[in-house]
């Protein structure tokens, strides 16, 4: 499979080794404006990097836009005239929606995958979907592609992938800032900072893991730990209290509504 990137950002490099570490049969290009990113990224072996987007994506199978989503209008003009038929074009720009990139590339073959930045140590979740039009190779060696970077969910409906981005896309600084208030506390209490950091980083590591492996439903983990009258139902309480629930709920809602004023331009 012939992959030409434009964009070489943090993700799309994530997306780049993890496809050429993963043994994929696939040869890969990237376009890449920015001559230290290039630089970097020309240090990847099996890797063509250029300057130039229309370069990067000649004979390509699936066209990556691994860009933001405010220079997704002057690389659509760039694309015009050059993007062809049987390329599928795959994207990474949260809350631009396929029917816009569909309308500003006037072009059918599209998947829209939406990544997290643990995916950089292969263990990222991707919430993806795509067009009726693109082919069954393409669409087997997608789901091959997300999965060498960790977990990957394809959607029938591309709204799920819009609230998919509040929850996995967006969750990764809900639980920094969590692992940091954490540490933070223990820190407040006497432990020195790199033994709180220590604790709080694998206390979360070690939770995901269990829940994970068990598959039991997070209640039924949390009542494991929390003895009636004990420490863990003072601070369970302490949450509640403080609402923690009703806080994470509302920070999926504001990131969600973000996403969906994005898709509209504002």
């Amino acid at each position: 499979m012939r992959i030409g990137f434009i964009g070489g950002g943090v993700m799309a490099e994530a997306i780049i080794t993890g496809i050429l570490d993963s043994g994929l049969d696939a040869q890969v290009s990237v376009g890449e404006p920015v001559a230290v990113r290039r630089e970097s990224l020309a240090k990847l072996s099996g890797l063509n990097v250029t300057a130039e987007n229309t370069e990067a994506i000649v004979g390509a199978d699936i066209v990556v836009l691994a860009i933001k989503p405010q220079q997704f209008e002057s690389v659509a003009e760039s694309l015009v005239g050059v993007l062809r038929e049987e390329q599928t074009v795959l994207s990474i720009m949260a809350g631009v929606k396929m029917h816009s990139i569909g309308l500003k590339l006037n072009h059918r073959r599209l998947i829209r995958v939406m990544p997290n930045t643990p995916m950089q140590v292969r263990q990222g979740i991707s919430a993806w979907t795509a067009t009726d039009e693109v082919p069954d190779e393409v669409i087997d060696f997608t789901g091959q592609m997300l999965r060498a970077l960790g977990d990957e969910l394809k959607f029938s409906d591309e709204r799920y992938v819009d609230v998919s981005t509040a929850v996995s896309a967006s969750g990764p600084a809900y639980v920094f800032l969590f692992i940091e208030a954490l540490a933070d506390a223990g820190v407040k209490l006497g432990l020195p900072v790199h033994v709180a950091r220590h604790l709080a980083r694998q206390t979360v590591l070690g939770s995901a893991a269990l829940a994970k492996e068990t598959g039991k439903h997070p209640a039924e983990l949390r009542n494991m730990v929390t003895s009636p009258g004990g420490t863990t139902a003072a601070g369970v309480h302490a949450l509640e209290e403080g609402a923690f629930r009703a806080v994470i709920s509302n920070a999926v809602e504001a990131a969600f509504l973000r996403g969906e004023e994005l898709s509209e331009g504002k």
